[in-house]
């Protein structure tokens, strides 16, 4: 029978119950079992999709075409597995499931109500990865904070499915917060401590408690915590603040957390866990022997979340290449043609990030100029792969008006189009291009050089096309469509001739970067910048 772990949150949201799921996921998976996780988010939007990145980071998309919340990317990233549109459900969904059920008369007549309703559409969306017989155990993680009203459904939800599959196959991992009062120079348990009771009334008790902390929790306040929430003391588990999230996995291993939870759920330690080449991508990360800056130039620059799975790409390549990328965000809403050198001049790379809407497009155009210009290397990705090809029209093919119609309908030159099947759509959450799709890539292209094969799949999250009725003419003037979807002929990624490295790319490789595979495009990006950033000295 597959196993159930569920981690909620306690005293204040964002003490990283994500990086706590994957970490104790990654021990387990290290020890020869077969792990997934899923997160459940108490917020009534239907996904993510709709949300703007300074709500709620950037929208993470599973290879099936999910919006889904950015956790879900640091469980790809530490397991090296997809996850998919069953491992992030919202509120939002559950309640249009009862709905539509509702409607369609399946109640019999019954008054649908939070229990048992919701709650058992809350369990059964728990049991699905379960019941699909590919994993001996599913890490559930609660999104939101214990006490928040959002969350009491999920909470009894998750009581009801304790009780129902018995203590040996659910555990609950509670992740609190023992804050340090400087002037007092100590540590304070009483957070956790009311936590664990609101807990309680709710009818849970949890099984280990994971505690974040600035500081060494000592022998003493374990027992407290222990003693006051009633665990064992070998579950109270110190989770102390790392350099980098990549660390957590071994603090975990350190503090004995996978054994802790094997034991409750009965299950065999199996072998040790197998970390040798995770504490090799570790060795890397920590000891670069070279450092390169490379520019960010996005419009939601201001929360590092918005562009996560960017970011954590560039720590993966960097390591890859055993070098530091050191990450400049620059708000490309303030780069103007007069500023631009002093802003940009500098840098190693730059990558201009996807986006949406005309806010800081003619920044983003204005920087790609520059880097086009002064052979800086160039990395595009959606948004910014559009933006290359206006730069391009304007500028060199003399198309004064290249634009897309996302920002000018009424553009005399529209490079970049609205897709035929769009055209139709009204809705706007999960109507996107969305998912893995094919492409093929041209052999002698730089991008095929990269790959180092001809077919790829990548996935994609957007609306607007490069037009290919202009194609021949970006092709006779140097800019390349080197890759191309081979079903309906959509340009997936362009490259310049003449230039050392400017790769631009409709889909969006940063999802699918894991630390045990990282992604080639920012591999190859990283390396571009380091050669470049030698020949400057």
């Amino acid at each position: 029978m597959t196993k159930y772990i569920f981690v909620t949150g306690g005293v204040t949201s964002s003490l990283g119950k994500g990086i706590i799921s994957a970490s104790l996921a990654k021990l387990l998976q290290a020890r020869g079992y077969s792990v997934t996780i899923q997160k459940f988010d108490p917020y009534i939007n239907i996904d993510p999709g709709t949300l703007n990145p300074y709500e709620h980071g950037e929208c993470f998309v599973t290879e099936d075409g999910a919006e889904t919340d950015l956790d879900l990317g640091h469980y790809e990233r530490f397991l090296n597995i997809p996850t998919s549109q069953a491992n992030n459900i919202t509120t939002g969904r559950i309640y249009q499931n009862v709905i539509n059920k509702e409607r369609q008369g399946e109640f019999l007549g019954k008054t649908v109500q939070v229990i048992p309703h919701i709650t058992d559409e809350i369990k059964r969306n728990m049991r699905l990865l379960g019941e699909s017989g590919n994993f001996d155990i599913v890490i559930t993680e609660l999104g939101g904070t214990v006490g928040d009203i959002e969350s009491l459904p999920y909470i009894e939800a998750v009581r009801q499915f304790k009780w129902e599959v018995g203590s040996n196959n659910a555990l609950v991992i509670h992740l609190t917060l023992i804050p340090f009062l400087a002037a007092a120079g100590e540590l304070k348990t009483k957070p956790t401590q009311h936590s664990v009771k609101m807990l309680l009334e709710y009818g849970i008790q949890p099984d280990i408690l994971v505690c974040r902390t600035e500081h060494h929790i000592s022998q003493d306040i374990r027992k407290k915590i222990a003693q006051f929430c009633n665990v064992n003391l070998n579950a109270v588990i110190e989770s102390i603040d790392a350099s980098t999230i990549y660390d957590v996995p071994l603090l975990m291993l350190k503090e004995q957390l996978d054994r802790t939870v094997l034991s409750k759920l009965k299950l065999p330690l199996k072998n040790e866990p197998d970390l040798e080449s995770w504490k090799d991508f570790l060795g890397r990360l920590k000891n670069p022997t070279a450092e390169v800056r490379i520019g960010l130039v996005g419009k939601y620059v201001e929360l590092p979340d918005a562009y996560k799975s960017i970011t954590e790409s560039f720590i993966h390549a960097g390591a890859f290449n055993e070098c530091k990328v050191r990450v400049e965000c620059i708000h490309s809403e303030g780069i103007t043609e007069e500023n631009v050198k002093a802003k940009l001049g500098k840098l190693d790379g730059v990558l201009v990030a996807p986006g949406f809407g005309a806010r800081g497009i003619e920044g983003k155009i204005t920087a790609i100029k520059f880097i086009r210009e002064n052979n800086i290397p160039f990395f595009g990705i959606c948004l910014g792969m559009q933006c290359a090809v206006i730069e391009f029209g304007r500028n060199v093919l003399g198309l004064k008006h290249a634009h897309s119609t996302e920002m000018d309908e009424n553009t005399e030159h529209a490079v970049i189009s609205m897709m035929e099947e769009q055209k139709k759509v009204t809705l706007k959450g999960g109507t996107m291009r969305l998912g893995s799709y094919p492409c093929e890539l041209k052999k002698g292209s730089k991008a095929y050089s990269i790959y180092g094969k001809s077919k790829i799949t990548e996935r994609h999250r957007h609306r607007y096309e490069f037009n290919n009725a202009f194609l021949k003419q970006y092709e006779a003037a140097g800019m390349i469509a080197s890759g191309i979807n081979p079903e309906n002929n959509l340009v997936e990624i362009v490259e310049l001739k003449n230039h050392p490295y400017f790769v631009a790319s409709q889909f969006h490789p940063e999802l699918k970067s894991t630390v045990a595979n990282p992604h080639p495009l920012f591999v190859k990006f990283v390396a571009a910048s380091l050669e470049h950033s030698k020949k400057k000295h």
